[in-house]
């Protein structure tokens, strides 16, 4: 029998501290995917890092989440214990590594990028929460998340101007990626608590640097920014995607098929 799935607060803090450890978490896992199937051997190992790095950042972050919690869940329980709903990364984590095929390098190095220069902002900004669990982790985190973002940054111009292949590719990326972009900015309640306890900034703070900084790379790389979109993802409240359900079951499997199993 498996095991029984568990629910979180909705105190606002702890909701702030799930958004940001579920993106690493889900997004870790998709990196996964690449182990032994990336273009170059260097790269193999790279993405493989930057999953575990993500990994890493998500233990810390939902262990506080627990402990913020008060239910006595740990980093395991959350991880691998919540049913779809009760996850709350943003649309973009949890999309394949392509769309038009299993595996598009082009596709996860746009999606690396703009999640990692989001991670890297607010890293910083996080640093100097009224938390000093979180401002700690923070810490820690962001000099992963700075590697990581130039690590992509680099990707990203390298192929936008490449060949007219690869630029098209990139450009394809950058296009399909393009909607799911504007959740990572979406200011709700649980943002304006988090402001205003000092925890860490409202996600919508960091749109200006954000755009700054994809505006140079962008242009660097000779892709065109797409048009604003009226599509919004509503990941970070626990609705998802066709891809979600998938993604938890590989993820939570051995979990799941051996209760309280430990290794």
């Amino acid at each position: 029998m498996s095991e029984a799935s568990i629910k979180v607060g909705h105190q606002p803090a702890v909701q702030y501290l799930l958004r940001i450890g579920d993106s690493c978490l889900i997004l870790g896992q998709r990196l996964g995917e690449w182990c032994g199937h990336a273009p170059v051997l260097e790269e193999d190992l790279a993405l493989s890092n930057m999953a575990l790095d993500l990994i890493g950042q998500a233990r810390a972050l939902l262990t506080h989440a627990g402990d913020l919690d008060g239910q006595g869940h740990d980093e395991d329980q959350l991880a691998f214990l919540r049913d779809e709903r009760q996850y709350l990364n943003p649309v973009l984590m949890e999309l394949p590594n392509g769309f038009e095929a299993s595996q598009d390098f082009a596709f996860t190095q746009m999606r690396n990028f703009a999640v990692s220069t989001w991670l890297l902002l607010l890293y910083r900004r996080l640093q100097q929460s009224s938390d000093a669990g979180l401002a700690a982790i923070a810490a820690k985190a962001v000099k992963e998340a700075a590697y990581q973002q130039q690590h992509a940054a680099d990707w990203v111009v390298r192929l936008g101007d490449g060949t007219p292949d690869s630029a098209a590719r990139m450009q394809t990326a950058l296009q399909q990626l393009w909607p799911y972009f504007k959740e990572l900015f979406d200011a709700d309640a649980v943002d304006a608590a988090a402001a205003a306890q000092g925890l860490g900034p409202a996600w919508s703070e960091l749109l200006p640097e954000w755009q700054a900084h994809l505006a140079e790379v962008l242009s660097d790389a000779g892709l065109t920014m797409p048009k604003a979109s009226a599509f919004m993802s509503s990941g970070k409240r626990g609705i998802h995607s066709e891809y979600m359900g998938h993604l938890l079951a590989e993820l939570q499997y051995l979990q799941r098929a051996f209760p309280g199993g430990r290794w």
